[in-house]
């Protein structure tokens, strides 16, 4: 990495990524391209969220997707049939709250964007049928505590699914 370029934020990554032509293809694989409605659409159409879409099936109701980034999972989950409910604490435009505002706009899906962290969910108990986590956990400043808030707002019978997780 350049010494004089300073990244600050998950943002200031990704544009950097963007701007280096040798990583084009990792951009594209992470969904992290634009258009984001292209990138969401191939994300509901990758194989990771048709393994995610089998353990859904047959269930409905209202979704949590914890660290929503660009909105992606979001996206797929609305597409689903989910009342989707996106938890993303970053306000940007690129990948935050702002673009998953965009994204559901662009694509006329009902998608409401709350900016918190998932150990404070703000949210009654036994709210959500299904929460999803994909490559956000390692990211909680206190696992146990983000856990603990996602299992409060599950309501009994329903499902959480973390993927891309290494912790």
């Amino acid at each position: 990495m350049n010494a004089d370029i300073e990244i600050t934020t998950w943002e200031d990554a990704v544009i950097w990524l963007r701007n280096r032509p040798d990583k084009r293809q990792l951009v594209k694989d992470a969904f992290y391209d634009d258009p984001l409605i292209a990138a969401a659409k191939r994300y509901h159409e990758s194989t990771e969220w048709q393994a995610v879409s089998k353990l859904l099936r047959g269930r409905t109701g209202r979704a949590l997707d914890v660290g929503a980034g660009r909105g992606i999972a979001s996206y797929a989950l609305a597409r689903e049939g989910f009342e989707v409910t996106s938890l993303e604490p970053d306000t940007s435009a690129i990948v935050g709250a702002a673009a998953i505002r965009g994204l559901a706009a662009e694509a006329e899906l009902p998608i409401s964007v709350v900016e918190e962290f998932s150990e404070r969910l703000p949210f009654t108990d036994g709210l959500f049928d299904v929460i999803f986590a994909r490559a956000v956990l390692h990211h909680t400043h206190d696992l146990d505590l983000a856990c603990s808030e996602m299992y409060r707002v599950l309501r009994p019978g329903g499902i959480m699914i973390a993927a891309r997780e290494h912790v």
